[in-house]
């Protein structure tokens, strides 16, 4: 980051030319659950089948790893924007992780999403 472009980040966000280290862990959180979600989705379950790939569960699990995506992407460009998305991203990820529970056998998607809720609801504040 230039010395220049950084005074268009939010203070809070800029350390020294860095994320400062809650942005940094949040970011980490939702690309793990971006990538979690989008995995566990294309391979547990398409291959599971029955309730898995019911429309409801699949677009769920399809929004959340977009909006964590999306979420760490804001964070990422130092948008004043994050904590708005961060809050969705953190209402989206904990229905995700019900869910999933509910169905059972994605315990690392539950896992993923609870972790990244917890950082999301953070940053919103």
């Amino acid at each position: 980051m230039t010395p220049q472009s950084s005074r268009h980040m939010p203070a809070e966000m800029h350390v020294e030319g860095v994320l400062a280290p809650d942005i940094r862990d949040c970011v980490a959180a939702c690309l793990d659950c971006y990538q979690t979600c989008l995995t566990t989705a294309m391979h547990h379950c398409l291959e599971a089948g029955g309730e898995h790939t019911e429309p409801t569960h699949f677009r769920l699990m399809m929004a959340c790893a977009e909006i964590c995506r999306s979420a760490a992407h804001f964070m990422l460009l130092g948008s004043d924007d994050h904590a708005r998305l961060c809050a969705e991203c953190a209402r989206i990820c904990t229905a995700c992780a019900d869910d999933c529970e509910r169905l059972g056998g994605m315990t690392a998607c539950v896992d993923a999403c609870r972790r990244c809720a917890e950082h999301c609801r953070t940053m919103a504040q």
